[in-house]
């Protein structure tokens, strides 16, 4: 039924045959170099100069006045969440359409999630839905916002920019800085794509990325928190590293804190594909606006950044008619080789979120039963 538009993604993925990736890792600079001269120097934890430098190529490339690398980004989620201010028994606003992480990390920082609805056109929480969700059911006074029912408080909002497409930030700032919310950003698909010249997970009060394996840059596993405050990113550092009191020799620690910095030896690995971001986003943009192509003018509708951003194109995603037509396509893409997938299962079906608070989920629904999302490496593109 889709030979033809199965060999187009071929010919765009430049595999004429065999299996091709969804999104699969490319190591095509000085990743074994660095990796070698962590080990070499046996600083391979959480100690090296490799941590310090990915931090600081994470600022220049983002224009964040900090980051702080963690070993991954839930546990970098978890601890924005908290440098926010979100205790236990908080709620937070969110999106159902999202990895599971999103909804764990707040739930491992003590708070509820509430899922609210996305928008079409970025896949990403709706300003809308939260200003609706806020003025329907919640009241504010003393600079707090809570639920009018339960007088539970509404400690932050966590947009994710799904797929690496920009959510409308200036319309959400504005609605949750009205409402005193803070607003800590899920940018963990989202390195190196902008919203009106500024980089996601720059925006808000705090910002998350991931490095995980299928991430645009990967070093192996990791995450980053960015701020630009002074407090909350020394804050991060001593809470990350186990609350440990700088000394040569002692080991004193002045409050329960985690182990959630990244290695020396990921870092080491996450500075060589930093060295290759732009090129490797190239060739993702390049790629999406040959998807553009095929689904120009079709029944599909190909998922192009909008006209106030620019995507990394992390994961091409394109909206077909129904349900049963995305099934059909995802078991003939998968059984050719082709490394295809569904969205997420929003995250209020899940087990452990069912009973969860939410708003009217309608786009998030009709979503994520008809999108899929298309090879979108970069294997074949240097």
């Amino acid at each position: 039924m889709f030979e033809e538009l199965l060999r187009r993604i071929r010919e765009v993925q430049n595999f004429p045959d065999g299996p091709v990736a969804l999104h699969a890792p490319i190591f095509a600079g000085n990743e074994k170099r660095y990796v070698m001269d962590a080990i070499e120097s046996t600083f391979v934890s959480s100690v090296g100069e490799y941590v310090t430098r990915f931090e600081e190529m994470l600022c220049s490339l983002t224009g964040a006045r900090y980051a702080v690398a963690c070993c991954n980004g839930t546990s970098a989620l978890e601890m924005a969440l908290r440098l926010a201010g979100v205790q236990s028994g908080d709620v937070v606003l969110t999106q159902p359409l999202s990895f599971v992480a999103t909804a764990n990390a707040i739930v491992h920082a003590g708070a509820e999630p509430v899922f609210l609805d996305v928008e079409r056109s970025t896949l990403g929480l709706s300003p809308d839905a939260v200003r609706k969700f806020l003025e329907a059911r919640c009241l504010r006074g003393q600079g707090v916002c809570r639920l009018a029912d339960t007088g539970q408080r509404v400690a932050a909002c966590v947009p994710m920019h799904s797929f690496g497409l920009p959510v409308r930030m200036d319309e959400l700032l504005a609605v949750c800085d009205e409402w005193n919310v803070p607003v800590v950003e899920d940018a963990a698909e989202a390195l190196g794509s902008s919203y009106k010249g500024r980089y996601c997970g720059t925006m808000g009060q705090l910002g998350v990325l991931s490095f995980n394996g299928n991430k645009t840059v990967t070093t192996g596993g990791g995450g980053a928190i960015l701020t630009n405050s002074d407090e909350l990113a020394a804050t991060a550092k001593r809470l990350t590293t186990t609350a440990k009191i700088p000394h040569r020799w002692e080991y004193r620690h002045d409050a329960v804190a985690w182990n959630f910095r990244l290695p020396n030896l990921n870092a080491a690995l996450g500075c060589a594909q930093l060295e290759q971001l732009e090129r490797f986003i190239d060739i993702k943009r390049k790629r999406a606006a040959a998807y553009a192509d095929i689904f120009y003018g079709s029944e599909w509708k190909f998922m192009l950044e909008p006209e106030y951003s620019r995507s990394n194109y992390w994961l091409c995603a394109v909206l077909t008619n129904t349900v049963t037509e995305r099934n059909t396509f995802l078991e003939e893409a998968n059984a050719s080789g082709l490394g295809t997938r569904p969205a997420w299962e929003p995250l209020h079906t899940l087990p452990m979120y069912r009973n969860s608070r939410c708003g009217e989920l309608f786009t998030a629904m009709d979503i994520a039963a008809r999108l899929v999302n298309l090879p979108s490496g970069v294997e074949r593109g240097l």
